[in-house]
């Protein structure tokens, strides 16, 4: 079976150029995910910090003019102290699934001194606690003080699923839409998300609804998709020098082919 011809110049150095391209490409992707690592290990650095610091007192909205700037980044999970009244009779309730099963959180509007409105997200509900009447003893119309951790607004739905305001079915913690909903007016674009209780949740039946479930998780996978990234532009290096290999055997082969033709044309040539 005769050998593969040595490959042209120009196919040559089309195929190291589509090399070089991917080989510098896989490398900068695995650079750029090294720094997207580094930056996500950084912010789960602040928030962690921003949850287990003391709840700072918020006695006024930031200015409308602010609240562009209030970004997940900078923001979420700052933990925050804040004392106004429920409006008990403007709740809504948004579906949810915990640690404690499938249900709804209670979201509360909460009018601070100045007549500000912060929704507050009281805690969780069952199926069977969704009716305010059976949970009116956890309700308040004094004036109360509570703590939780700033949460940025949730527009849309859920996955698949679309609020339906008309029809009172809420998928996600969208602000604004229930606030239009509610009949509040100018809200946060932000919402509380309530502590648990000082003294803990107790071992008994829970009063409903039961605040403190706040999951806080970072998908983190930077460092696999990295060394993907790296062994790809690896693979690339490997084949390239494979190729780079086998067309010098090839026009190594070619040349002593060569070699052997001229040879045996000139001992054909040399006179008897």
């Amino acid at each position: 079976m005769a050998s593969r011809a040595p490959r042209s110049t120009a196919a040559c150095l089309a195929l190291a150029l589509i090399a070089a391209l991917l080989f510098a490409g896989f490398l900068a992707l695995g650079l750029w995910q090294l720094e997207r690592r580094a930056w996500k290990l950084d912010l789960i650095a602040r928030v962690d910090q921003r949850v287990h610091a003391p709840a700072a007192p918020l006695a006024h909205l930031p200015p409308v003019a602010q609240w562009p700037h209030i970004t997940a980044a900078s923001d979420e999970y700052r933990h925050l102290q804040v004392s106004g009244h429920f409006l008990n009779d403007r709740e809504t309730l948004v579906q949810a699934v915990t640690d404690l099963g499938s249900g709804f959180w209670v979201l509360t509007p909460l009018q601070l001194p100045d007549g500000q409105t912060l929704l507050v997200n009281r805690g969780f509900v069952p199926p069977e606690a969704r009716a305010r009447a059976t949970r009116s003893a956890t309700e308040s119309e004094a004036e109360v003080t509570l703590s939780g951790l700033l949460r940025l607004s949730e527009p849309g739905g859920g996955f698949l699923r679309h609020n339906d305001p008309a029809a009172n079915r809420w998928y996600s913690r969208d602000v604004q839409a229930i606030a239009q909903a509610r009949g509040l007016g100018q809200v946060a674009p932000f919402f509380l998300d309530a502590d648990a209780p000082a003294q803990g949740r107790s071992s008994a039946a829970p009063a409903w609804p039961v605040s403190g479930l706040t999951v806080i998780t970072f998908h983190n996978q930077h460092a696999v998709y990295a060394l993907t990234w790296f062994g790809l532009a690896l693979m690339v290096l490997g084949a390239s020098t494979l190729v780079v290999r086998e067309e010098r055997q090839r026009r190594r082969k070619r040349m002593g082919d060569n070699t052997g033709h001229v040879d045996r044309e000139t001992e054909d040539a040399r006179p008897d």
